[in-house]
């Protein structure tokens, strides 16, 4: 730029003597003072080129030493990063791959605190307003529904009662199993006793018995029997109670005390997921209202339909249909022929003779095809329960998957080695994400994942 501006004064300088020489008389010449200016503005453009010059000459000195420079510090990059690859024994790609699962773990435990701390935000904030949801659920959705299976589990305070359940030689589990006719599996799955048996009567008196023995801490013979007899006695009240709550909710009076103990059974009995007893109950409430709208008797359409299944509580005892069974109980039991025969015809066994027989048949019809009533078949609810511990068991660093509580939970244990707490907390949410985009299920399925590192030493 200075090297402009100085051509610049030349040039005007130049100009400005040619000016006025043209301005003047040809024949006259300039004066000392003009020739003595000019030579000045000569002087200082020559001074101005040389200092340009030198300017250009120390840039150009820079820029070189500039270059020698970076040169020099990319070589000793190069060097640092050799001596870095030497002494660590990785390379630079391998170093910048870990650098990046390191940053990646720290972000993936970071992203795990957040989502915990934003459920404990999101739970907290929904207790305000779950009373409000729960009423309007239950008034919408009022029916009951059990999926009770051929299996119970009873709980452990720790897998070392596992051991005082079992006893010495045998002799506590032994004696468990000949009283209750129930077996008890004792196996890998954390502190829990699972109890196997098709009678479910038989079963919950096994479940009352262990929890009875747990909660007092003295597992023997003796206390075994004690506590089986106990459980047998509260149980059969518990049978009597809920036959005769039944009769009172369908308006049934007179039943005999069997017959009352006998449909209480039916309480422990599922039919298709569905729960014996409350489909009998709705079935007689819907047999008496179908009665009177059709002329017929209201009390031994209901009574019948009440009675119907019971049958099905002896089934495994007596030979023949329950329908049979059940109305052959029936009338030695007191009831009336219109009674025992609606109940034996509401599988068309007999022929139907009366319309009371045609009203159970339509109830027993009705309550066990309503959309929810009953469940799926033995076959896909096993294939479900395999889903689901397939979809868990392909996750690293998993153990062992449990499908518990008819499929309504499932049970993930991890090595501790692999998974940390925050991993863990990640795998169950993955997982739960996982059966809701493969599944189809009701309800909802609960996801535990079960991390647990012990330490074990001999004393010799």
């Amino acid at each position: 730029m200075e090297l402009i501006v100085a051509a610049a004064i030349l040039g005007a300088a130049i100009v400005s003597a040619f000016g006025l020489r043209h301005r003047r008389p040809p024949h006259h010449a300039p004066s000392r003072g003009e020739r003595d200016e000019l030579a000045r503005l000569e002087e200082r453009v020559r001074r101005r080129a040389e200092e340009l010059d030198r300017r250009a000459r120390e840039l150009d000195d820079q820029t070189r030493a500039l270059e020698a420079e970076r040169e020099q510090l990319a070589r000793r990059r190069r060097e640092h990063e050799a001596a870095l690859e030497r002494i660590s024994g990785l390379s630079a790609r391998q170093a910048k791959e870990r650098l990046m699962g390191e940053i990646t773990d720290q972000v993936r435990h970071e992203c795990a605190r957040h989502v915990r701390q934003i459920e404990e935000e999101t739970k907290r904030d929904a207790e305000r307003r779950v009373r409000s949801i729960l009423s309007v659920a239950m008034q919408r959705l009022a029916g009951r529904h059990a999926a009770e299976t051929t299996v119970s589990v009873v709980h452990l305070p720790s897998d070392d009662m596992k051991g005082r359940v079992i006893g010495r030689e045998g002799r506590n589990i032994r004696t468990l199993e000949n009283l209750t006719g129930v077996d008890f599996i004792i196996d890998d799955t954390p502190s829990a006793v699972v109890l196997s048996a098709f009678d479910a009567v038989r079963r919950e008196i096994a479940r009352m018995t262990l929890e009875k023995l747990l909660a007092d801490g003295r597992i023997h013979p003796a206390r075994i029997e004690e506590a089986y007899h106990q459980a047998k006695s509260e149980l059969e009240a518990q049978l009597l109670e809920a036959g005769e709550d039944a009769a009172y909710q369908c308006n049934v009076q007179g039943l005999d005390a069997e017959i009352i103990r006998t449909l209480g059974r039916l309480k422990f009995r599922t039919s298709y997921g569905q729960n014996v007893l409350a489909h009998s109950v709705e079935c007689a409430q819907l047999a008496a209202m179908m009665a009177d709208e059709l002329g017929a008797s209201p009390k031994t359409a209901a009574r019948a339909a009440l009675l119907h299944d019971i049958g099905k509580a002896v089934s495994h005892e007596v030979e023949g249909p329950h329908a049979l069974v059940g109305g052959e109980m029936a009338r030695r039991r007191g009831e009336s022929e219109a009674v025992a025969h609606a109940m034996e015809a509401h599988h068309n066994e007999v022929e139907p003779q009366t319309i009371e027989a045609v009203i159970v048949q339509a109830a027993d019809a009705l309550s066990g095809a309503r959309p929810g009533a009953r469940g799926e078949s033995l076959e896909s609810y096993v294939k479900r329960l395999r889903a689901l511990e397939q979809i868990a068991a392909r996750h690293d660093g998993v153990e062992k998957v449990y499908a518990m509580q008819a499929g309504r939970e499932i049970r993930v244990i991890v090595a501790p080695t692999s998974i940390d707490d925050d991993a863990a907390m990640l795998l169950s949410r993955e997982i739960a994400r996982e059966i809701e985009r493969e599944l189809e299920y009701p309800g909802q399925i609960k996801v535990t994942v079960i991390r647990e590192s012990r330490a074990v030493e001999f004393a010799k």
